[in-house]
């Protein structure tokens, strides 16, 4: 099922559009600021997995007719292929636990069967669930160390993929479901590391 937006409705998808791409750079320049501060050390092997996935996820939904809407998209996925490279020139988070070897190898076992699928929508289901499998050693390292990652960055991305769902021009399952999944999953790691400072707070307040 796909719904093709009018062409009156042009202007303000472009206008989202352009929000979403504003954002992206308003949350990835301080992050990436913090990173050569050592403020803030990124996992590694998130970063390279959501770098890879999202410029893929791109492509797809260009030829998925997503239009102004994949824009952001693209962008974000450089800037996040060069905070993987940060990631790891600035040696920021490379430890490596059995759970973050489980969450790659899926990742990594998952773009075969996308490479030899010719379906776009078959693409962005597979190449969603690995960018969400990304998510799994942040979310481990968030939990256990809520402090080094920046809460305000997250936050962003999740309005930022909001407005990117807004721009979009073509609404179907290939162009709407890795945008709406990254909002789901930034909402619940802004609630996560919230709750898990105040944990902590209050632990060292007793």
């Amino acid at each position: 099922v796909e719904y093709q937006v009018s062409s009156m409705d042009s202007r303000i998808k472009l206008l989202f559009s352009g929000l979403a791409i504003v954002i992206t750079f308003t949350a990835f320049i301080p992050y990436i600021r913090g990173i050569l501060a050592g403020r803030i050390r990124p996992h590694l092997f998130s970063w390279l997995i959501w770098g890879t996935t999202t410029l893929i996820v791109f492509f797809a939904q260009l030829e998925a007719n997503g239009g102004t809407g994949t824009w952001p998209i693209g962008i974000s996925g450089v800037i996040t292929v060069y905070i993987a490279f940060l990631s790891y020139i600035k040696r920021g988070d490379i430890s490596i636990t059995r759970l973050d070897r489980l969450f790659f190898s899926a990742a990594l076992l998952s773009i075969p069967c996308w490479y030899f699928t010719s379906n776009p929508m078959w693409a962005v289901i597979l190449l969603t669930i690995i960018d969400l499998l990304g998510f799994g050693p942040t979310i481990r390292k968030a939990y256990d160390h809520p402090f080094e990652e920046s809460i305000l960055f997250i936050f962003l991305f999740f309005i930022r993929n909001t407005f990117a769902l807004l721009a979009l021009e073509s609404y179907s399952l290939t162009t709407v479901l890795f945008p709406l999944s990254i909002c789901c999953v930034c909402l619940f790691l802004t609630v996560l590391i919230h709750y898990r400072r105040k944990v902590l707070a209050a632990d060292l307040q007793l």
